[in-house]
């Protein structure tokens, strides 16, 4: 290892949203970072920043060991989000079996630490009002119960003694995140609907708050075998969330409601005609989800053992989103 450089990492999912942003941050703390992917524009992306790419593939045993070989901590973010048109074996390909290969990779290899990203979807629509690390588990779709799986992986490979950290984000925003831009933009457009009363929980956690968070589970030795939800200092209602989004993006908030059941029965049905001819639906269940689930956390655990302290407030944090969606010409600023 040449002098001052600190040991190497290896990310996976690092041409995602949140992988990328922590692989750049290992990179500039001197890490000699590494990312399992494959080759595209985001990997290129990755490598003009300094990161060594590793071509390969998550359901490729042979691809992970050989990309987890030297690597002091790995930290597993590789995960299938929600693709359209692929069947529930997919999700299962990359979120369990995934999970399989870089636990084995990480036994085989003997790394100082595994770091495994789950989310907070594993607790499904909460009932406990503000839920924590120890709630019940209620995954509502194919993608939040590979990750409940795909994270019980983990959890018994760390009770059989491999050195990891379990880790369940927030709903992740911030700067480089398109998966809230139609949100942006219909509110921008005024073409926002809210459905239901607006009072539903939401819970985000901002991008490089989080990155911080998994900093502190790849250090701290108090990390160990444990588990942290990483989420923002608060809830907020819907309501509060899209008025904060129409503030950032200079418009006033939406006003009136419609119900939330013709909403949920339509989402239903262009999933059942949709996902057999292998087309993406125009509405999913998820997303009519988002105005009935409640998401309600609590951070103490994280604040007390790693000392976790999100600096970004969501009202800051929309800004910031939206600044950097009219830089890139996503959104139109007004004339």
């Amino acid at each position: 290892m040449a002098d001052g450089q600190k040991p190497s990492v290896l990310v996976t999912g690092a041409t995602g949203f949140t992988g990328g942003h922590l692989a750049r941050r290992l990179r500039g703390l001197g890490h000699d970072v590494r990312a399992l992917a494959r080759r595209g524009p985001r990997a290129d992306e990755l490598e003009a920043a300094g990161i060594t790419v590793i071509e390969g593939d998550l359901r490729r045993p042979e691809d992970v060991i050989r990309a987890a070989r030297g690597a002091r901590t790995i930290y597993h973010l590789g995960a299938a989000f929600r693709v359209a048109g692929e069947a529930d074996g997919f999700y299962r390909d990359v979120n369990v079996r995934g999970t399989e290969n870089v636990v084995a990779a990480a036994q085989k290899s003997g790394v100082e630490r595994l770091i495994h990203c789950s989310t907070i979807g594993v607790h499904g629509n909460v009932k406990e009002i503000p839920s924590t690390e120890a709630s019940p588990f209620n995954p509502g779709d194919i993608y939040q119960r590979t990750k409940l799986e795909g994270e019980l992986v983990a959890r018994a490979a760390t009770d059989q003694g491999l050195p990891a950290v379990i880790v369940r984000p927030a709903s992740i925003y911030g700067p480089g995140d398109l998966r809230f831009l139609k949100l942006f933009r219909a509110i921008q457009a005024r073409r926002f609907l809210m459905f239901g009363s607006g009072e539903t929980l939401w819970h985000p956690v901002y991008i490089d708050d989080l990155v911080e968070g998994f900093l502190l589970c790849g250090e701290r030795e108090e990390a160990l075998g444990r588990t942290y939800i990483l989420a923002d200092e608060r809830h907020v209602t819907l309501r509060d969330w899209v008025a904060g989004i129409a503030r950032a993006v200079g418009v006033p908030p939406p006003r009136g409601r419609l119900p939330y059941w013709p909403l949920a029965v339509s989402a239903a049905v262009c999933e059942m005609v949709c996902r057999p001819l292998r087309i993406d639906p125009p509405l999913y269940r998820r997303r009519a989800a988002f105005f009935a689930n409640d998401r309600a956390f609590r951070i103490d655990k994280a604040r007390r053992e790693l000392g976790y302290r999100p600096k970004v407030g969501i009202e800051d944090g929309l800004r910031r989103t939206a600044d950097w969606h009219f830089e890139q010409e996503h959104l139109a600023r007004a004339a």
